[in-house]
C-alpha cells in the first residue's frame, strides 16, 4: 500500500491500514521515544499513546507536510507530556555567565558512535539536559519553541543545552572519543 492509501484507510478506521502504519513507523518512532525516556517501558507507553493519537486525530493531518514528520511530532509531544507528568523537567535550571564555546562536542566523535552508544550516553544525562539536547540537536527546534514546549525560559533552554554538551563531552572523553 502507498502512504496515501494507508492514510485513507486509517481515516476509514480500517484496522489493516492502521496495523500497516504501525508496522511501518513503530520501529523509527520507538527510537524517537527512547531518546526521551530512560526506561524502555516508558518509551513503549509513549509509543502506544502516540499511535492511539495518530489514529484518533488522523483527520487533522493536512498532507501539506510529511506523514512521518507528523507522526514524529506526536511522539515527541507524547514523550514530553510523560516527562511533565513525572515532574522530570522541573529540575531544569538557568545559568548565567556561561560561554557556549567552552562546551562544544567533538564533531568527529559522532562518526565513531553507534546508536546504542549514543542512547547510553543520553541515559547518563539528567532529564532536562537530555530533553533539551534532543529537541534542539536532533529535532531541530529553536530555543523559543523548546521554552514554550517545556514551560521554561529561553535562557534555561540555552543553559540546559550548554550543560548537556558539556556532560556529553566529558562522557566522550572518559570513553576515549574521538578515537586517537
Amino acid at each position: 500500500m502507498t502512504e496515501q492509501e494507508l492514510i485513507a484507510g486509517c481515516r476509514a478506521n480500517d484496522r489493516r491500514a492502521q496495523r500497516a502504519v504501525y508496522e511501518r513507523y513503530a520501529p523509527l518512532m520507538g527510537a524517537v521515544a527512547r531518546r526521551y525516556c530512560r526506561r524502555d517501558s516508558d518509551a513503549d507507553d509513549v509509543l502506544v499513546s502516540a499511535f492511539f493519537k495518530v489514529f484518533d486525530k488522523i483527520d487533522t493531518f493536512s498532507e501539506a507536510g510529511s506523514f512521518e514528520g507528523w507522526i514524529r511530532r506526536i511522539v515527541v509531544n507524547e514523550a514530553l507530556m510523560q516527562l511533565r507528568k513525572k515532574h522530570a523537567l522541573r529540575r531544569a535550571s538557568e545559568l548565567s555567565d556561561v560561554n557556549p564555546a567552552d562546551y562544544s562536542v567533538p564533531a568527529a566523535a559522532a562518526e565513531y558512535l553507534a546508536e546504542r552508544d549514543i542512547l547510553d550516553l543520553l541515559d547518563q544525562m539528567p532529564v532536562g539536559y537530555r530533553t533539551v539536547f534532543n529537541l534542539y540537536v536532533v529535532e531541530g527546534y529553536k530555543h523559543r519553541e523548546i521554552a514554550d514546549k517545556l514551560d521554561i525560559s529561553i535562557n534555561t533552554s540555552k543553559s540546559q543545552l550548554i550543560l548537556a554538551k558539556k556532560r556529553l563531552r566529558e562522557l566522550l572523553e572518559k570513553l576515549g572519543y574521538p578515537a586517537r
